[in-house]
């Protein structure tokens, strides 16, 4: 009896180190997804939503990213309401690489979708074209505008990598759009870039130049190594490059792009831009649509200065050129200028102190702050007396 338990023993502690063995042979990209079973990881909060158990580091990094853009308006930097902005995507054959699981370009796809949205939600009043750059050459997947659906409905159906990429024709494709784009707006491209190399038919160097004179601020966010060029495309136009490390690495560098970066100087002036606020049309009514061509049944959008009907908004009206807007649309587009005061984060130890003269119970839900499933413990610069919190649960 017990030799058989010390063999079950001595069998259980082998196959431990078979699996620490296998473990310790695997990259950390592949580490990351050896648990088979992750669904034990999540937890059902009180709205009914599935969330990981562990959100210290997300909370975390949120907290720091909306730190790093309070303190860039903190400083009166001018930032552009109405952006043009090109999403270049490269679905050469490196997209298809597996060291993102499971593909390159199946992360792209799943994080783009989740920046489309944000982006509209920060910036109402702009608008996204996406371009692809396939077998060398660069094609326009969708024209710019201000519906998400369509351009995500758009991407999903074009997936398909192959052939090599072509970083030049991308930007002189995106160029030749951009120059269309009114002096009020604020041209900018994001590139997603998977490749080591660029097969370009001519020289490139021009063609940032060129992008640089159209005051086109290009950014890139690597899913390789570091590329000569791409930093030199950033650096001369303004933007920013980075290089993802995984996942949650790259939905991080994406997401930073959402908000409007500050304003290229020579953009910094005021404008006086002509907007309408369209009436909403009953919900039988027939009419002609002016964006896509065609007789459509159910509400819309008139256009308050030529009478023509528009499926969404914001959009500018095809027949005369008027900008249409809702009131929401142009309130929300406020919230970055004016940002709510900084937070000075307040850990539960200073709390305890009973020299602290700060309250205990929160400013909002007037819970307790030393209930320990609190996680950022903040208070305002200004007062430095009343004390705020963030949870993962809305007060």
């Amino acid at each position: 009896m017990n030799n058989g338990a010390g063999r079950r023993i001595n069998g259980a502690a082998e196959e431990d180190d078979d699996e620490d063995d296998v473990n310790g042979d695997l990259d950390a990209w592949e580490r990351t997804y050896t648990d088979e079973r992750s669904w034990e990881s999540l937890q059902e909060d009180e709205s009914g939503m599935l969330r990981p158990i562990d959100n210290q580091a997300l909370y975390h990094s949120q907290y720091r990213r909306r730190l790093r853009s309070l303190s860039s308006t903190a400083a009166r930097i001018q930032k552009g309401l109405i952006r043009y902005l090109y999403i270049v995507i490269d679905l050469s054959r490196a997209a298809s690489e597996m060291d993102f699981r499971p593909s390159r370009i199946a992360v792209i796809a799943k994080h783009v979708e989740t920046f489309i949205r944000e982006f509209f939600y920060q910036n109402p009043l702009s608008q996204v074209g996406i371009v692809t750059i396939k077998d060398g050459v660069a094609h326009c997947l969708t024209d710019i505008g201000g519906s998400p659906e369509s351009h995500i409905n758009a991407l999903m159906k074009k997936l398909e990598c192959s052939g090599d990429s072509s970083l030049q024709n991308a930007l002189d494709l995106v160029d030749g759009y951009l120059n269309q784009i009114p002096s009020y707006g604020h041209r900018e491209v994001l590139i997603l870039y998977s490749a080591l190399s660029t097969c370009d038919p001519g020289d490139i160097m021009d063609t940032i130049q060129k992008c640089r004179k159209s005051k086109i601020r290009c950014s890139v966010i690597g899913l390789a190594a570091e590329m000569f060029i791409c930093k030199h495309l950033c650096q001369e136009t303004g933007g920013t490059y980075s290089v993802a490390l995984d996942e949650s690495h790259f939905k991080e560098l994406i997401l930073e792009h959402a908000p409007p970066p500050p304003a290229i100087a020579e953009f910094a002036v005021a404008n006086l831009i002509k907007m309408g606020f369209p009436q909403r049309a009953a919900e039988g009514s027939i009419s002609i649509c002016s964006c896509h061509k065609e007789a459509k049944v159910g509400a819309g959008y008139t256009c308050p200065r030529c009478k023509a009907r528009a499926c969404e908004l914001p959009t500018e009206c095809c027949v005369c050129g008027l900008t249409l807007v809702s009131s929401p649309h142009l309130a929300r587009s406020y919230h970055h200028l004016f940002p709510i005061a900084p937070f000075d984060e307040v850990t539960s130890s200073h709390l305890n102190n009973p020299n602290c003269k700060l309250q205990r119970n929160c400013f909002g839900c007037q819970q307790s702050l030393l209930d320990p499933v609190f996680g950022l413990r903040k208070q305002t610069r200004a007062c430095r007396c009343v004390p705020e919190v963030q949870t993962n649960a809305t007060c």
